[in-house]
């Protein structure tokens, strides 16, 4: 075992019969297995487990054992239910709940797509209806597409479900023909979208009617930004209060649901040609336009991010900042989070950019969902730690970095800035080993050794650079070695070019001289390690010095900033 790398994961179950979450992870045995306890003990969780994960150094694999477990750790059995054997939908109005027409849309997806129609509308319109019933084959298939796997789940024939099926759309299509022909659908044209909603709240077919109105009034556009809009004047001239506003608004929200809910319609609110990460974006944004929109007032990076939004999204966004069209705002919401946890690159061809796509989303959702019950905070963060493992992958690191086309200096630099940009413990370290890598390469140690930049401003690049690995949220015993690294390089750039023992013999005044020293010894100007440790040891033989104390004497207006990185240091004059 000796010579294995060895680290602890904390997993925790929220809720009985949730699922596992890392939450940290530590070569520190005993710290993982405290806060394991404590986490328990404080009932922030049901149930926690610390594992001990082994590399093994042929295969290249963790492996895993179980050292605490404790809570409740077993899966919660799923209640028997019993199987209704009767199909799902009996009547024609079963075919109008959010369920029913969703299948709908995935059934008929294609013939919905070139008619540039909702399942809301075919529902709703007799023509559209009509159109379905003469285009052959199409409505057929659909009947076929459902009556095979609802056959095998219900153990009946498929024969005996098509023909259910069959009777219950010639039902539901007679009944809308029928409705049609008699002249019983509001014309919200004439009418007005407030008097119908009023004139039909206490019928108790309010929705069915209500919905028809609307379908026949936004049927005349041409695109589905257009029919956005239509739907938006809609809910601008719904009534006041009541339940007739609350059935206006609740028929409007269908076809607005189905709209965003479709990839064209979406794609023709927020925009044509965006790749994923730019899809996203704009779904954030309208989905949570307050939030984002104060946070791209201080966040240039979130500005940077966000296409610009037409005008059927910026009306959009107003209206779904409300209360009215929560269930809208949330499914676009959670489409993105569900994106997230997809395959698909958020700017394919483009590694730097996705970094910053992926930056900016975090802010973004992040800010959404602490603003509000927009989202979960716990599965925002689940997804980005999900998505950041694109980034550590070699493949993406290899094209990020741009196969050697930067100095070593800027990969350095890039990799700092990988580092701070993906999230959970184990993505870090992965990213971690990387810049490690880099640093630890011959070609940085030469670049910054034999490059053509004065001693002084290598000195001064390797010091922040060494400060930047610290700020990257790595743990302490992963960028430690990184920092020393690069405090050994700069003590050999110090070292070519006697850099100390040079600025101790120049002219300058010894105040001076001895600040320089100092800003050095402090990390401010040099990388701490030899560097900074020589520049330490002349500073304290200059700050001895008579001359020195006696030029401070004379100026102590200089005293001030000598003072503060002796106290800094603990130098003792």
């Amino acid at each position: 075992m000796h010579g294995q790398q060895v680290h602890y994961e904390l997993f925790i179950r929220r809720v009985p019969g949730g699922p596992w979450t890392l939450d940290m992870a530590s070569e520190n045995r005993t710290a993982v297995v405290a806060t394991a306890e404590e986490l328990l003990a404080n009932g922030k969780v049901a149930a926690v487990r610390v594992t001990k994960e082994t590399l093994d150094p042929e295969t290249r694999e963790f492996k895993s054992v179980s050292i605490l477990s404790k809570g409740a750790t077993e899966a919660v059995k799923p209640k028997k239910v019993v199987e209704n054997q009767e199909p799902l939908c009996v009547a024609p109005q079963d075919l109008y709940t959010v369920h029913a027409r969703e299948r709908i849309g995935r059934l008929l997806e294609g013939w919905l797509e070139r008619k540039g129609a909702t399942p809301f509308e075919l529902l709703h319109r007799a023509d559209l209806v009509e159109e379905l019933e003469a285009s052959g084959t199409d409505l057929q298939h659909a009947i076929q597409k459902v009556a095979i796997p609802e056959a095998q789940a219900r153990g009946l024939t498929v024969h005996e479900l098509i023909r259910t099926f069959t009777g219950l759309v010639e039902r539901a299509v007679d009944r809308l023909l029928k409705d049609a022909r008699k002249g019983n659908m509001p014309n919200l044209d004439k009418e007005g979208f407030a008097r119908a909603a009023e004139r039909v709240a206490h019928e108790p077919e309010r929705a069915y009617l209500l919905g028809a109105g609307v379908a026949a009034s936004i049927a005349p556009a041409k695109s589905w930004s257009e029919k956005v809009s239509r739907l938006l004047d809609l809910a601008d001239a719904a009534p006041v209060t009541g339940p007739p506003r609350a059935l206006a608004l609740q028929t409007v929200e269908q076809p607005l649901a189905e709209i965003l809910g479709s990839k064209s319609g979406l794609d023709n609110i927020i925009g044509q040609n965006l790749d994923l990460g730019g899809q996203l974006a704009a779904m954030t944004r309208l989905a949570a336009c307050d939030t984002v929109d104060a946070l791209m007032r201080i966040e240039p990076s979130v500005v940077k991010i966000m296409p610009p939004q037409s005008e059927a999204a910026m009306r959009l966004s107003k209206w779904l900042a409300g209360e009215d069209f929560q269930s809208v705002r949330a499914a676009i919401a959670r489409r993105v989070v569900r994106e997230l946890l997809g395959p698909r690159r958020l700017r394919p061809g483009d590694a730097t950019g996705e970094i910053e796509i992926m930056r900016g989303l975090a802010m973004a959702l992040t800010a959404a969902a602490g603003a509000g019950a927009l989202l979960n905070v716990d599965d925002v963060q689940e997804a980005f730690v999900h998505r950041s493992r694109t980034l550590v992958t070699s493949d993406f690191v290899e094209a990020y970095l741009g196969g050697g086309e930067r100095t070593a200096r800027e990969e350095i630099e890039a990799l700092i800035w990988l580092v701070e940009n993906v999230i959970g413990g184990a993505n870090k370290r992965q990213a971690g080993r990387y810049l490690a890598a880099g640093v630890a390469a011959l070609r940085f140690e030469k670049e910054f050794r034999y490059g053509p930049d004065t001693a002084a401003v290598k000195l001064q690049k390797l010091a922040v650079l060494q400060r930047a690995v610290a700020r990257g949220g790595l743990a302490p015993e992963d960028y430690a070695p990184i920092q020393s690294k690069i405090g050994d390089v700069g003590g050999m750039v110090e070292a070519d070019a006697r850099l100390v023992p040079t600025l101790a013999r120049t002219p300058a005044s010894a105040g001076q001289k001895l600040l320089l020293m100092l800003r050095l010894a402090a990390g401010e100007t040099a990388p701490l390690g030899p560097a900074a440790d020589r520049a330490r040891q002349e500073a304290v033989r200059m700050a001895r010095a008579e001359e020195t104390r006696s030029e401070l004497a004379e100026h102590p207006e200089r005293m001030a900033p000598i003072r503060e990185l002796i106290t800094q240091l603990g130098i003792a004059a």
